[in-house]
């Protein structure tokens, strides 16, 4: 074709419709339309073409910089009939050739079907041209254009066009292969990070015998720890409030180092607490969170501050020396919540199932049911039932929070999880993110239907970065190929920081700081302190203690006696969950120091048997045991009883005995009504020896007076605290001046 120069004029206002007609059919046989004067032209809301700037061709997206150039425009061209050989004759009779007119060939005639369909093979040449048209049009353009060839035009350069897929809805482009490989790869790994986490909990206990011996170590098989170790929130909490860098916590760093590569890809791909949630807001969704109430939920919502508000607020109170912030710590939930409740709760009930299978007259399923029983005590929980001190409220929790994805898919990860917002905070760095060709969009919103995070991946906003989990389900989704995902995109089109008002921000970083003082002017720490707070065996002074303990139960699942569990008021407001030793459900092996080998942080320090057991040292001390006389049955009742010291563990006893005798009366009446005879009777009252004592617990944990044992232990003579003691010597009175 050849080159067809722009029209002089375009169509007037007054002209109308006659005017966009004629530009249409301009348009259609292949002639370039003055931009200059169509831009400046009034034209109907609904005309074409779309509104380029200054050049034809594609529209340029909303998120890349420069220009798009315009492609040449199409030659027009003219079949040229070819030339016939040289003929014998003219056809005319006027010469010597000797041919008549009836010899000469007939004109061709014109085929009004076949010019209709180049003509309709011309117009979507040029409609691919300008960029008009889904991609669907593209295949008929192409299509039409390869009839258009195959009626004799000259081939027009085309690009190979994707493969559509006839299920994806809109469009079909399908997902890159290296998205729907990803996509796998990371519900691959979310099922092998919560199987590992599941793995180390049930690992986390001992299951053998303790050797007499303090030179035989008891370590436990596996690192259990792991997850928390490798918490960056944690971290900086600990390195806030203590100033010290602990040599565990450095794993963390290595996930920073991810983060500031590849984003929150530890919320989407590693978390088991943000697994957990995928897993139940997939199995248990609402009814009323479908369609389009759940593109609702889906968008970005104002309420997801709140957590970047908590982050806030925790880091502030570790700068004012407490790690409270555990407290909402996703790994120490989910150790928390699944060790001292859901796992407890499954032995319960399978406990009293497979009970009542052994009860079935069936040899065979008797033995079916003692081989599962052994097997679950081996690997999954303890050998005996486990009961926990007001564990009911952490299950509680635990069930509410995940009921919340019903409504909110992923609730805790999107509104209250502080791990998530410090990784958001170091996303805003990341060098792989998401790039939008905003132009695509059809605002289908099914990159909103599956996704994980609300981060706006919609086109026509701009995407969330802080707030995205990488699950990749928006471009595997998108089927007009909008969203991509690679390394160093262009960030016009993404907010990269927290959306957080500063008011809001200062005002709840000033709360964070201002908490523990205000908890710690009441009496439980300074004043009051409350004697059942018995802290495990190498444990920091209480204020360091506080400092670092981040509430994350892992002592108290480790412990091979049930003997530490979660405080509740016990140790006031900011001792919550922190553990104590309840020593009438358990009480501290002598020869065991699993507590502190398991500890992240060092609230609990990693002490050796020796060192426990006072080889070389003075042994470690956490309480005092006291008898009740009044309750004690060889004091108050003259009725033998020695259980006490028979099973208190140190070497010399630390309870020892006193050999009376005292007058007791016989149980049985005297002849004629007269009251019982009285007799002797040979006691051994038990006594405490302070300074032998370490508290362990074992003398009340055995103390045949149930309801309240006649031996108690209390916290005071605890070998942490300078303060909290019972000997003179140990203090400023005993002191010479």
């Amino acid at each position: 074709m050849a080159n067809v120069p722009q029209r002089a004029s375009s169509p007037s206002p007054a002209s109308g419709g006659a005017s966009l007609e004629s530009a249409k059919k301009a348009a259609s046989a292949g002639v370039l339309l003055d931009i200059a004067r169509v831009e400046s032209t009034p034209m109907d809301v609904h005309a074409d073409p779309i509104p380029w700037k200054g050049k034809v061709g594609a529209v340029l997206p909303l998120d890349r910089p420069g220009t798009v150039e315009a492609p040449p425009p199409p030659v027009a061209s003219v079949a040229v009939a070819p030339a016939a050989p040289a003929a014998k004759g003219c056809g005319t009779g006027a010469c010597d050739c000797k041919t008549s007119a009836a010899s000469a060939p007939a004109p061709a005639t014109k085929d009004p079907a076949q010019m209709a369909k180049r003509a309709r093979s011309r117009l979507a040449e040029l409609a691919a041209i300008l960029g008009i048209g889904t991609p669907r049009d593209t295949v008929s353009t192409v299509n039409a254009a390869a009839a258009y060839r195959d009626a004799g035009a000259p081939p027009a350069a085309s690009k190979k066009p994707a493969k559509l897929d006839p299920n994806r809805p809109g469009s079909g482009i399908p997902a890159r292969p290296i998205i729907r490989f990803l996509v796998w790869a990371r519900r691959v790994s979310q099922a092998g990070f919560f199987g590992l986490f599941m793995f180390f909990l049930f690992h986390t206990g001992f299951r053998g015998n303790f050797a007499a011996n303090s030179d035989t170590a008891v370590r436990l098989p596996y690192p259990v720890e792991a997850f928390l170790l490798a918490d960056p929130f944690v971290s900086a909490m600990t390195v806030l409030s203590t100033h010290t860098v602990y040599r565990g916590l450095l794993w963390s760093v290595g996930l920073l180092a991810l983060t500031l590569v590849f984003g929150r890809v530890f919320c989407g791909w590693i978390c088991p607490f943000g697994t957990l949630h995928h897993f139940f807001g997939w199995i248990l969704p609402s009814r009323r969170g479908r369609g389009a109430a759940r593109v609702e939920a889906n968008k970005t919502h104002t309420y997801q501050r709140v957590k970047y508000y908590l982050m806030y607020a925790f880091i502030l109170a570790s700068v004012a020396g407490s790690a409270i912030g555990g407290l909402f710590d996703p790994i120490c939930i989910a150790v928390r919540a699944i060790g001292l409740g859901v796992i407890p709760a499954l032995q319960y009930a399978g406990g009293r199932g497979l009970a009542m299978v052994q009860d079935v007259p069936a040899r065979p399923v008797q033995h079916a049911a003692d081989g599962t029983q052994d097997f679950l005590a081996t690997t999954v929980w303890q050998s005996h039932q486990f009961y926990f001190h007001q564990t009911w409220f952490i299950l509680f929790l635990l069930v509410a929070v995940l009921f919340a994805n019903r409504f909110i898919p992923r609730f805790w990860c999107r509104v209250l999880c502080p791990l998530g917002a410090f990784l958001g905070v170091f996303s805003r760095f990341a060098l792989f993110g998401m790039e939008k060709d905003h132009a695509k969009c059809t605002d289908c919103n099914l990159c909103l239907v599956n996704c994980q995070g609300a981060d706006s991946p919609q086109g026509g906003v701009k995407w969330r970065q802080d707030e995205c989990h990488m699950c990749m389900n928006c471009e595997a989704s998108c089927p007009e190929d909008v969203i991509k995902f690679r390394f160093l995109p262009n960030r016009k089109s993404t907010v990269t920081s927290p959306d957080t008002q500063r008011r809001t921000l200062l005002a709840t970083a000033a709360a964070g700081a201002a908490f523990i003082p205000a908890v710690r002017i009441a009496d439980s720490l300074d004043v009051n302190y409350h004697a059942k707070v018995i802290r495990p065996p190498g444990a920091v002074e209480e204020r360091a203690f506080l400092e670092r303990c981040i509430r994350c139960a892992e002592c108290m699942k480790v412990c091979p006696n049930n003997a530490l569990h979660p405080a509740f008021m016990e140790a006031g407001l900011e001792g919550l969950w922190t553990p104590i030793l309840i020593a009438r459900i358990g009480y501290c092996e002598h020869s065991c120091v699993l507590c502190g080998q398991v500890c992240p942080t060092g609230a609990i320090q990693k002490i050796t048997e020796r060192e426990k057991l006072g080889q070389g040292t003075p042994p470690v001390k956490i309480g005092t045991a006291f008898y009740d006389h009044g309750r004690c049955l060889p004091w108050s009742m003259q009725t033998p009883c020695i259980v006490c010291e028979e099973f208190c563990p140190t070497s010399p006893k630390a309870i020892w005995v006193e050999e009376v005798e005292a007058p007791v009366r016989d149980s049985k009446p005297g002849p004629a009504g007269e009251p019982p005879e009285m007799k002797t009777v040979k006691l051994q009252r038990p006594h405490v020896d302070p300074s032998l004592c370490i508290g362990c617990g074992a003398c009340e944990k055995v103390c045949p007076v149930q309801d309240q044992p006649a031996v108690y232990i209390t916290s005071v003579g605890e070998s942490r605290s300078k303060t909290n003691v019972i000997l003179l010597e140990n203090t400023n009175y005993n002191q010479k001046t």
